[in-house]
């Protein structure tokens, strides 16, 4: 089961559970995000063709064989397609040691690629307040090199297997783009904070980063969301937490969080959210469907206080039912976009969707 509440509310360390995946089943679905966020194909196409099984540390495991490409790229100091590579090791949940050691590789890699970047890097811990409890979390803040006192700020989290190194593509050019600096950063039960179980009230620690994000600007603050990120983007804009707030392909409705969707999700999601919510054994579709009924917005969804929103999705997403996109049609300050034949996220469709979201970031957190 996951953890309850107390005053710590963390796993005693930062293994989950494994659970039965086809990999091929994953690179069908996954090898256009690997590719568009920076793996060249052709070693994508490789690696699907070697790999027969997701737990094996050993020739023809997942975690292995990414790991063999890592280590290549490393030896030829490619720090960045290095940390890429970790980052797909690692992919999609902490769930063995080897999972947990490519992490660990990847914040290496990724560190020494930043030297490298067209934007300022700090790697910075900000400490916020959970359930009475301190909690640690590691962001990355990426700055324009014109950034100023008065640059906004756009706290930003990926889902619940792509993480924020990995998509550091889109922090970039966010940054660059829309003349933002980027606070990039894992929500509750990922990455970083693995050790710490999703919920809906891990909430709170996003809003210990948007207190963070205020202390780095006079301007204004706004909150970026991908996949299950964007559950959370959600929730502040719906508040009107923040300045401004972008659900990317965010689960939100009981569409999503209804039984029927629970008992009918692909790919291993089931699992990996199972992972990420707390669960340290593979739990029963009871207990999983109580999880998953704990997260619906529907409620919140009632309410007029909503700061300014862009709300994204692809009319194609396998995950989050479309419903939860257009849930948000006619709320007041909000900007609804459903991109034709775009994937969960539209991912596949990075160049549309790239433009839209600069365009109005800038409009909405620049005076």
């Amino acid at each position: 089961m996951p953890h309850g509440g107390g005053a710590t509310d963390s796993r005693s360390n930062i293994m989950t559970y494994p659970f039965p995946v086809d990999p091929e089943n994953l690179f069908e679905e996954r090898t256009a995000q690997f590719v568009n966020l920076g793996l060249p194909s052709d070693e994508v196409a490789r690696l699907r063709a070697a790999i027969t099984n997701m737990w094996a540390d050993a020739p023809g495991g997942w975690t292995w064989e990414w790991s063999r490409l890592a280590e290549r790229y490393a030896a030829a100091g490619e720090h960045y397609l290095a940390s890429l590579a970790y980052g797909g090791a690692r992919f999609p949940c902490l769930a063995d040691p080897a999972k947990a050691a490519a992490m660990d590789r990847q914040v290496e890699q990724y560190t020494l690629a930043a030297q490298g970047f067209p934007v300022g890097f700090e790697r910075r811990t900000v400490t916020v307040r959970y359930r009475e409890a301190i909690v640690e979390v590691r962001v990355h803040v990426l700055s324009p090199a014109d950034a100023g006192a008065d640059t906004p700020v756009l706290i930003a989290s990926g889902g619940i297997d792509t993480w924020k190194m990995d998509l550091h593509p889109m922090w970039e050019a966010l940054a660059l783009g829309a003349k933002v600096r980027i606070v990039a950063f894992e929500h509750a039960g990922v990455g970083e904070l693995t050790h710490i179980p999703m919920a809906a009230d891990t909430q709170a620690i996003i809003g210990g980063l948007l207190h963070f994000a205020r202390t780095l600007t006079t301007g204004k603050v706004g909150h970026f969301g991908l996949s299950f990120g964007g559950y959370f983007s959600a929730q502040t804009g719906l508040r009107g937490d923040a300045d401004a707030a972008v659900v990317l392909g965010g689960p939100v409705t009981s569409a999503t969080f209804g039984p029927e969707h629970a008992k009918n999700l692909l790919y291993g999601m089931a699992d990996i959210f199972g992972n990420a919510v707390g669960f340290t054994t593979r739990p029963d579709m009871g207990a999983l469907i109580t999880a998953f009924e704990s997260f619906a917005l529907d409620e919140l969804l009632t309410t007029q206080d909503n700061c300014p929103m862009l709300v994204i999705n692809g009319d194609a997403d396998v995950h989050v039912p479309i419903a939860d996109t257009t849930v948000f049609n006619g709320r007041q300050n909000t900007q609804v976009e459903l991109i034709p034949g775009g994937s969960h996220c539209a991912l596949n469709k990075l160049d549309q969707i790239m433009p839209i979201m600069i365009n109005w970031i800038a409009n909405a957190l620049h005076p």
